[in-house]
């Protein structure tokens, strides 16, 4: 298991909450992808090694490539996968899962949380994702939902937060 006080987990909104939707040629879509790159050069620079996405469309995919693009420079960045339920990627069309297998083939580690999908599952993950965790990178727009709640929990397990305005 890897020491939680150098491991960052990440939070974001999917693509459907943003406002470009998938377009991610859009100049705020890649100012975005920057300063989360920008994030996890720092935290890097901090002391941190070891990083945990939820391998979410979105946001999560950002920060997945920014960790595999610095490690480019720093090999000893570790990636670890935490996928909330087999068949995550089930209904993505063949592009975004085409994206996921080459980040999934990119990690160091990859944790099935749960066996098979359920309401609460994305939930569990998170719950891994910060318990395991020092820090949490957050592109937050201030709505409800899974970014919200995993930030919430965060703040009442203490970690500290980069927030990173969408």
């Amino acid at each position: 298991m890897t020491d939680r006080q150098i491991t960052c987990c990440f939070t974001g909104h999917r693509s459907s909450k943003l406002p470009w939707r998938g377009n991610e040629r859009d100049p705020r879509c890649l100012r975005l992808k920057n300063d989360i790159a920008n994030a996890v050069r720092a935290v890097y620079e901090s002391g941190f090694r070891h990083f945990i996405c939820g391998m979410a469309l979105g946001c999560d995919t950002f920060f997945a490539e920014a960790v595999i693009d610095l490690r480019l420079d720093f090999p000893d960045i570790t990636l670890e996968a935490a996928i909330p339920c087999e068949g995550q990627d089930k209904s993505w069309d063949s592009g975004d899962k085409a994206r996921y297998d080459r980040i999934l083939a990119s990690c160091d580690e990859i944790t099935l949380v749960s066996r098979s999908y359920s309401p609460g599952c994305m939930q569990r993950r998170n719950e891994y994702m910060v318990s395991r965790s020092s820090l949490v990178i957050a592109v937050f727009n201030g709505s409800s939902g899974g970014t919200f709640n995993t930030l919430r929990l965060a703040c009442r397990q203490g970690l500290e937060i980069v927030e990173i305005e969408p």
